[in-house]
């Protein structure tokens, strides 16, 4: 197969043109095809004087399809780069327009050499200027990396997501779009649950100030992200009950119970998920919960809660008693909590009591901010009194006279 390397004075895009017309008329005999390719070429080399681009992108990507099933990957990606190179070569409004048509061309058929694919709507991204052109690509990258089942490929990006943000300067609706579909993504690699649900809770977040007609849209990813967080067993900690798009299932009919499971799992302890558990089964089996891992979750939650509620010790029986275990138990579970990182502690074999020095917050809300900020003032208090004693004592020793101070035998 013919590589595509100009080595002519011909525009690399009509080189492109030749190739791709001889490749779709290849079977129809020299009769047919000559004239065929001729006219091609015609129409090509005219877009290229007038400076048609965009129906020069569109010429030679009419046989795309073809492309992909009969070139090389060599070939098909030395053919993109010509095309590709066009958006490079124009203004903002062209650029956009030719970027769109590239990008979905490329990704019709997402099944086909999705990598390929992807790789090439990189080469697109990075020739493009304007931030509009590059996040529309960047959201076609997406969307054929989950149809195309190619998500590692895309993953490594997202930790330039910030950057990208400031770079496309894009609206609250793109936002939206681009951290719920980032999500999806993440979901399909099933790599990092809380990854995925990072991002589905920043698409949460962006309806914040939204009227209840809007916020009402993100019902389904709101349910989504309480399954999410109590299913998962490594994450302990959220702020979606102060996020409104969560919170407006506290009185939907359908999800109501939704919200009260999340209540639950940030605000309570065992007993509670017990009851509500044994109300509810036939709902917990609908999400695809497992009664034994959601009370494995609620007894590591339930001792932190314990940690944070008594007064730096937790007699073992108070353990044994909220977790509903054994005597013999206890310790397992408080090597449990500290493997997971919830608590620093100590246990009192002895004296039979755990000696909590940290706990870990379930919700982060205004009472723990006011907690924050008395402890830190105690510590600004108290290394401010170091400070002043340390200047004391060297105000004491400078005045002494020579050989009466401090003496280290």
């Amino acid at each position: 197969m013919t590589t595509v390397v100009p080595t002519s004075e011909d525009d690399p895009a009509l080189a492109v043109v030749r190739f791709t017309s001889e490749l779709a008329w290849a079977d129809a005999g020299p009769e047919v095809a000559e004239p065929q390719v001729t006219r091609l070429c015609m129409e090509a080399q005219e877009c290229i004087v007038m400076g048609r681009r965009l129906d020069l992108a569109s010429l030679m990507l009419t046989s795309a399809d073809l492309v992909f099933s009969k070139v090389s990957d060599k070939d098909l990606e030395c053919i993109f780069t010509v095309i590709c190179n066009l958006a490079s070569k124009l203004e903002n409004l062209d650029e956009f327009e030719v970027a769109k048509l590239v990008s979905t061309k490329i990704t019709q058929q997402p099944n086909d050499k999705p990598a390929l694919r992807l790789k090439i709507l990189f080469n697109l991204y990075n020739l493009l200027g304007a931030p509009d052109s590059r996040f529309f690509v960047y959201m076609q990258a997406l969307n054929l990396a989950l149809n195309g089942k190619v998500v590692d490929h895309i993953i490594p990006s997202f930790k330039k997501i910030d950057c990208f943000l400031k770079e496309w300067n894009i609206g609250v609706k793109d936002q939206r779009n681009l951290f719920l579909t980032i999500a999806n993504v993440l979901k399909e690699s099933k790599s990092s649950g809380k990854y995925s649900f990072k991002f589905l809770t920043k698409y949460l977040a962006t309806f914040a100030g939204e009227d209840s007609y809007i916020i009402s849209e993100a019902k389904e990813e709101a349910v989504r992200s309480v399954i999410e967080f109590v299913k998962a067993p490594d994450m302990f900690q959220c702020d979606l009950l102060d996020i409104p798009a969560v919170a407006q299932l506290e009185k939907d009919s359908k999800y109501a119970l939704v919200y009260q499971l999340l209540k639950i799992f940030l605000t309570q302890k065992l007993d509670a998920y017990l009851e509500f558990q044994a109300a509810n089964s036939t709902l917990m089996k609908s999400y695809g919960l497992v009664h034994e891992d959601c009370i494995t979750k609620m007894r590591l939650i339930s001792l932190v809660d314990l940690g944070s509620n008594e007064s730096g010790q937790i007699p073992y029986a108070l353990i044994k008693d909220t977790l509903r275990i054994n005597d013999d138990e206890v310790e397992l579970w408080v090597v449990k909590a500290i493997t997971a990182k919830l608590m620093d502690c100590k246990m009192d074999q002895m004296n039979q009591v755990v000696i909590v020095s940290r706990c870990s917050e379930r919700i982060f809300g205004l009472h723990q901010w006011l907690s924050l900020r008395s402890k830190l003032a105690t510590w600004r208090g108290n290394v401010a009194s170091l400070i002043s004693t340390i200047k004391a004592n060297k105000v004491v020793e400078e005045g002494l006279p020579a050989g009466q101070g401090t003496t280290i035998c």
